[in-house]
């Protein structure tokens, strides 16, 4: 096992992957609210205007000229946890706000009043930056967020990282993914994500492209890459599978997967390098280019909570995806 890992404590909660999406704003009158929520990174074009003027990647107001602030307001698409902000004003230079500040509640189906809590203070934006801020009340839950820019400008991208809370999650009774990041689902650590981001591998959707997976860089010594999955429920793995595609140069020669489960909460550490409590699941599975590639696992089937998948020596998985029960 490799001593040098990326460790993963949280999912951005403003994905609209999960369903998060604009509930209510201001004004968007020079860029639409809805691009705050975009996961690619912000792009500039240069020359590039629309019919009010600069098109811009992000949300962007017009100049206010009466009293008051600019507003977004952000229904999560899953309760959860707030840990970290970033606030990115990438490519708006002269036009960013200069403050913002951040609101949340948490409103069930019931009710439809807003009982806004500050999470976090009014702070000073640069221009073509990303910033980065500690959440306030980090303990609390929440599915409503409330952006506050003063008095106006553009943010390019919003994202709220955290925890999905899965006890607000709703479980089919029948068998699911139980890999999926709509089911609380997370990354807790990998040894490498070079080219594609781990978490693309628990996407609900089928992968776009080859920059939609995972991918390593090339391996010039001894080991092989992984990844670990932390469940949102403990339960039963049926069925796997393990698809590439869009990897048809790139794809690993072969992969295995192991998974444990625990009742106590597991320093990161420990998971990734202790061997002694991961099981196999399979051992060996040859991988193609392009590919989805299932397999069914052993009749004596283990409860666990957290899944392990390796892949020899290194390259690109687009989608891990299970069948199963909680327990």
């Amino acid at each position: 096992m490799n001593k040098k890992y990326i460790q993963k404590n949280y999912i951005n909660l403003c994905s609209p992957v999960i369903g998060t999406k604009i509930y209510d704003l201001s004004d968007q009158f020079f860029g639409l609210a809805s691009r705050l929520l975009k996961d690619e990174p912000p792009v500039f074009k240069d020359g590039v205007y629309d019919k009010n003027g600069k098109w811009m990647d992000g949300w962007e107001t017009r100049r206010k000229r009466v009293k008051g602030n600019d507003f977004v307001i952000i229904k999560l698409g899953l309760p959860g946890m707030i840990n970290f902000a970033e606030i990115d004003t990438s490519y708006f230079n002269g036009n960013q706000p200069e403050y913002a500040s951040i609101d949340a509640c948490y409103i069930d189906n019931k009710s439809k009043k807003f009982h806004w809590s500050n999470i976090l203070s009014k702070r000073k934006l640069k221009p073509d930056t990303k910033h980065g801020f500690r959440i306030i009340n980090s303990k609390k839950i929440f599915n409503y967020i409330r952006l506050n820019i003063y008095p106006d400008g553009g943010v390019a991208r919003l994202k709220l990282l955290g925890d999905v809370v899965v006890d607000k999650i709703k479980f089919p009774k029948n068998k699911f993914d139980l890999l999926s990041v709509l089911k609380g689902s997370k990354i807790v650590a990998c040894s490498d994500e070079h080219f594609g981001k781990a978490e693309n591998l628990l996407l609900p959707f089928k992968s776009k492209n080859m920059g939609n997976g995972w991918e390593t860089k090339r391996r010039r010594g001894a080991g092989f890459d992984w990844i670990i999955i932390k469940l949102g429920k403990p339960g039963f793995i049926e069925k796997l599978d393990i698809q590439t595609h869009y990897f048809k140069g790139n794809f690993p020669s072969h992969c295995s997967v192991q998974g444990f489960f625990s009742k106590k909460k597991i320093n990161i550490n420990t998971i990734v390098n202790t061997s002694k409590n991961w099981e196999y699941l399979i051992k060996h599975l040859e991988l193609k280019a392009h590919s989805s590639i299932k397999k069914q696992l052993s009749k004596k089937l283990k409860k666990i909570n957290y899944l392990k998948l390796n892949i020899y020596p290194d390259g690109g998985i687009s989608r891990i995806r299970s069948l199963g029960n909680i327990a």
